[in-house]
């Protein structure tokens, strides 16, 4: 099925979909999500339910803002995360003197925000014409290559390489102008 499917199967509250999508699909990504983000054990189905009314209130508000950017169970671990760790802090007594800061569930938001981030960069990738580009923004910028050793690598001058370097990142600028344009409908 489709995420188009799936959310509409949703939003018509089409039992077969859900059953599918909940306790087939996303099983293993929400009992990822229950381990990670809970210190005590909780029911699976009690987790799903929780989250389905969540999801599903206000006519589906939340599933008809999905803007398709990237997969529906991508979108949903965020969407999971941010819900049940708000929960869980809005749980904790009011007259407590601890925070409520807990460092490893930041890192599972920072994570989680780099993942999608990562996603969305392959993404625009798969988008830009000249894969020479990618493959010099991927090298200098995000794997930290230096300058004269890429250079070398391609052999040209490393002025050369700054040229190429920039006409990327205007590529790269345009591809993601366009993608805006395109999710924007």
């Amino acid at each position: 099925m489709t995420d188009k499917e799936i959310i509409q199967g949703l939003i018509d509250r089409d039992n077969k979909v859900t059953e599918e999508f909940f306790f087939v699909k996303c099983r293993p990504l929400f009992c990822s999500i229950i381990r990670e983000v809970f210190n005590c054990e909780v029911d699976y189905n009690e987790f799903v339910n929780e989250l389905y009314l969540f999801i599903m209130k206000d006519d589906a508000r939340k599933l008809r803002k999905f803007e398709y950017r990237s997969s529906i169970c991508q979108w949903l671990k965020i969407v999971a995360i941010r819900h049940f760790v708000e929960k869980r802090t809005r749980m904790i007594e009011k007259n407590s003197h601890e925070t409520p800061y807990n460092e490893h569930t930041d890192e599972i938001a920072t994570e989680t925000n780099h993942s999608f981030a990562s996603e969305d960069l392959k993404r625009l990738f798969s988008l830009m014409p000249n894969k020479r580009y990618v493959d010099v923004i991927q090298k200098l910028i995000i794997e930290g290559v230096p300058p004269e050793q890429l250079a070398k690598e391609m052999n040209i001058k490393t002025t050369n390489l700054y040229n190429i370097k920039r006409r990327a990142m205007e590529q790269l600028t345009q591809v993601a102008l366009n993608d805006i344009r395109e999710y924007g409908k």
